[in-house]
């Protein structure tokens, strides 16, 4: 099959004017995309050593994707570094991926690397040599890696996740099959391209010609900026976290009348809730609505369903649906042994997209990736069960599972349960510690809406009723903390972790 940098540079041959790049109304060509990427790839081919990955550290501009594509066409990976990381984050990146060099396409902070670094300017005067053509046998191919992303590390210390060009290709050949119109036109770009999910907008929409339009960090962080830029945008397309969609649900020009074009919503990267789904189904009644799921050593999402409401009817917790064709999803017991169906298991991702584990980790490698029946597969530390109609169920993390006075309960069954009260319009469930290190109360950080009450006590006593009638007695939050927004990651996911250490200190 053929490889995806020529696929991009096809368009670029047969589309030459075609806007592939909008950053807030400054728009690129795809014919600019593959002038500047290959006078970069160029430049690079002669100045890097032939081994070793190569950081990219720089926002969501054009120049960053020409970097991407120019640092691939040079035959290296490339690590997307974001320019809001901290200092400490950067150096254990560079420290652990003992990279080839650091390209900047933002001023870097005063640190020493240690390694080759080539600033902005420089970078930016390499893409402007017209002249050169890319060198097509150097291209990433195969089995080769094509883009390294860290993850944060439940300790703190990153992993890098290595994605080959086949583990990519694996996901886009997919994506055009499940998805074969929703790629070619406008794409919202949000996430930061740290973060895997960005690669689900970002490549499939290139190979198929489509825009990215891009709304940067200090856009989205701004409610009144946000919503004067959706619909200037013209989306068809729209990729994000669910929590992203929640914060756009919170202003009520949030819909088909105010965004016409907006046809599909894909989610990844965390729960979509049944709230947040009936929501969307409500305000774009027209709109196609795709759960997914999948981690990054997976490469993205390796499973689908469209949230109809024949589904929303049947299901109060979603499904996250059917694995694609050249992977398969095993659910194992503590024993390593598959489950009965209808049983709980550990997801185990198998084939397709699973990435070769890694970087310079062999230790975490050997404990999360594994082989089965022959080919690779990754442990994902996830839990779920198939219910009678195929559908994947996830059941939460096997890390976020607590036990409270001999009860075994899942946080997050915690949150759905929360998020299906009409006062709430989102939740976090979190475990108070005693000194022994076992849990003694279940704590709800809430954001409420949609409520007369006077107190906070009033609001919990109603909440509390709603709760009886879908939650177990026994999962009851023993208290409840009122927050006017629940804390998000860089990525745009609920920082658990920041609630917990709330609740319990540094301990």
């Amino acid at each position: 099959m053929q490889n995806i940098i020529e696929q991009i540079d096809q368009v670029a041959k047969t589309y030459p004017d075609r806007i592939c790049y909008d950053y807030l109304g400054s728009t690129h060509t795809y014919q600019e995309l593959k002038t500047k990427s290959d006078a970069l790839s160029n430049y690079l081919k002669q100045t890097l050593p032939k081994e070793g990955p190569v950081i990219v550290y720089g926002g969501q501009k054009f120049d960053v994707l020409v970097t991407f594509l120019a640092v691939v066409k040079a035959g290296h990976a490339y690590i997307p570094v974001d320019v809001n990381s901290s200092l400490d984050r950067l150096k254990v990146i560079a420290e652990i991926a003992k990279p080839a060099a650091c390209l900047a396409l933002e001023t870097l902070p005063e640190i020493d690397l240690d390694l080759l670094v080539m600033e902005q300017a420089a970078l930016k005067a390499q893409m402007n040599n017209t002249k050169a053509v890319a060198d097509v046998s150097t291209y990433v191919s195969n089995q080769d890696i094509f883009y390294i992303i860290f993850t944060s590390g439940t300790t703190g210390q990153p992993k890098g996740v290595q994605i080959s060009h086949d583990n990519l290709l694996s996901f886009i050949t997919w994506m055009n099959q499940t998805f074969p119109k929703a790629f070619s036109q406008t794409s919202l770009s949000q996430a930061p391209y740290s973060f895997d999910l960005s690669v689900m907008d970002l490549y499939p929409t290139l190979v198929n010609g489509g825009k990215l339009a891009v709304l940067p960090k200090d856009v989205t962080a701004n409610f009144k900026d946000l919503f004067s830029w959706l619909p200037q945008l013209k989306l068809n397309t729209w990729v994000s976290t669910p929590s992203f969609a929640d914060i756009c649900l919170i202003n009520p020009d949030f819909n088909a009348q105010k965004l016409p074009d907006l046809n599909y919503f894909l989610f990844c990267g965390e729960e979509l809730t049944h709230a947040t789904a009936q929501k969307l189904k409500t305000r774009f009644p027209s709109a196609k609505i795709y759960n997914t799921y999948g981690p990054t050593e997976a490469t993205v999402a390796v499973t689908q369903v469209e949230i109809t409401q024949d589904i929303l009817d049947a299901y109060p917790r979603l499904p996250i649906g059917i694995c694609k064709d050249d992977a398969q999803i095993v659910l194992l017991d503590d024993d390593g042994k598959d489950v009965a169906l209808g049983q709980t298991g550990e997801i185990v991702i198998v084939g397709g997209g699973v990435s070769k584990g890694y970087l310079n980790n062999p230790l975490k490698t050997r404990q999360t990736f594994l082989t089965y029946q022959g080919r690779p597969a990754y442990k994902t530390g996830d839990l779920g069960r198939f219910d009678a109609k195929g559908q994947l169920l996830y059941a939460g993390r096997k890390d976020f599972q607590i036990k409270l006075h001999g009860y075994r309960i899942e946080l997050e069954d915690v949150d759905q349960c929360l998020s299906r009260v009409s006062f709430v319009n989102k939740a976090a469930a979190v475990p108070k510690y005693d000194q022994n290190h076992k849990v003694s109360q279940l704590i709800a950080y809430v954001k409420a809406e949609n409520h007369h009450f006077t107190s906070n006590f009033q609001l919990t006593q109603a909440i509390k009723q709603e709760l009886k009638a879908v939650m177990m007695p026994y999962m009851m939050p023993n208290r409840f903390v009122y927050v006017d927004e629940l804390p998000l990651t860089p990525n745009g996911k609920v920082n658990r972790k920041l609630l917990l250490k709330e609740v319990n200190g540094d301990a």
